[in-house]
């Protein structure tokens, strides 16, 4: 199924990329996406810890099952002060 997968922050700067759209297996989750993501950019490799899923605008849990056309967006922890 496609994802349309979107990267923000320092996400964005590992990638270079702003979004893109990928191919992942029927039931894939939301921890297997970020696996993925990280097998195509070596620059997240280690990363697994300092990056947040969000599905559809709202941030999931690692196991969340995807859907076809959802809308997958990888963030770096925010912290405030």
């Amino acid at each position: 199924m496609r994802l349309r997968v979107r990267y923000f922050a320092s996400i964005r700067e590992f990638t270079g990329l702003k979004e893109e759209a990928l191919d992942v297996p029927e039931g894939s989750t939301a921890e297997a996406l970020k696996g993925s993501v990280q097998g195509l950019h070596a620059s997240l490799k280690g990363q697994d810890d300092n990056i947040l899923v969000a599905v559809n605008g709202s941030f999931v849990e690692p196991k969340r099952v995807l859907k076809a056309g959802d809308e997958v967006a990888l963030f770096p922890p925010v912290s405030g002060g």
